[in-house]
């Protein structure tokens, strides 16, 4: 039986990013990955529907064994966090956040801009996030609608993907912006694109790196870090097709592994027949 395995889960592909990030830092800790993508994009659901996904995904999770979920998805970690450790006190729970106090303290100019998903930008989470360590600095928001679509066929450097950063980020280069940041877990794999559209000049923030050490912090106090250095096992599940995923994540992490498939039943994640 694996040791102290963890659940990381997202709407598709875009948590990919965090899980990359982890298994470089804890290549000893088994991990299940659930890609929802029966429901992607959560971007663009209302919450209290993304709420019910994270909660489906984090059962079938506990079930396989997971003693700590990374919730690797901006729109899902404010949607669901604070209910998800209401009704599991017991289970250690890492969530994202839009990487704007960094960004904040980075910036030379005090102007930022913020790509993210509607639904992140009009929660509470976010507003504390930017009231707290952002009331100083000017921040330009955008949603990219369509990029998560995009990452999610492997599309990282194609006219289509380069058209919607242009338009996202040429407003923000106008206006001045020195420090842009990730928060969408999908975005990060069009980093280069958007570095290569904003110019060297631009800091380009990920959140995954910190996510990661995060999870080995919570991990050591909870006293579930899996020892050695051998590599463990990860597990790829998808409410999507199995064949498609399989694809994507060799082309997004060179990653050769099965893929599971499931469905969704009276909501809650069950394996195929």
């Amino acid at each position: 039986m694996e040791k102290f395995p963890i659940g990381v889960f997202d709407s598709g592909v875009g948590g990919l990013s965090v899980l990359r990030e982890i298994r470089t830092l804890l290549p000893a800790q088994p991990v299940y990955y659930f890609a929802d993508q029966a429901h992607v994009p959560y971007g663009s659901r209302q919450i209290e529907e993304v709420r019910a996904f994270s909660h489906g995904i984090t059962r079938y999770l506990l079930n396989l064994g997971a003693r700590l979920i990374v919730v690797a998805c901006n729109t899902a970690s404010v949607a669901s966090l604070s209910s998800l450790r209401e009704e599991y006190p017991h289970i250690p729970f890492v969530g994202m956040e839009p990487a704007v106090k960094p960004a904040a303290e980075q910036s030379h100019n005090g102007r930022v801009g913020v790509l993210a998903t509607e639904a992140t930008f009009h929660t509470a989470m976010y507003a504390s996030v930017v009231e707290r360590f952002a009331r100083d600095v000017i921040l330009l928001e955008d949603p990219c609608p369509g990029l998560v679509a995009q990452v999610e066929k492997g599309d990282l450097n194609g006219e289509q993907t380069r058209t919607i950063l242009m338009k996202a980020i040429d407003p923000m280069l106008a206006a001045g912006v020195d420090t842009i940041v990730m928060g969408c877990t999908h975005y990060p794999f069009v980093i280069p694109l958007i570095q290569s559209i904003a110019g060297p000049d631009v800091r380009v923030i990920d959140p995954a790196p910190a996510i990661a050490r995060q999870t080995r912090r919570m991990l050591e106090a909870h006293d579930l870090l899996a020892g050695g250095k051998r590599k463990a096992a990860a597990h790829f599940i998808t409410s999507g097709e199995a064949g498609s995923f399989k694809k994507i994540l060799q082309l997004l992490i060179n990653v050769k592994r099965p893929v599971k498939q499931v469905t969704w039943q009276n909501g809650n994640v069950v394996d195929l027949a």
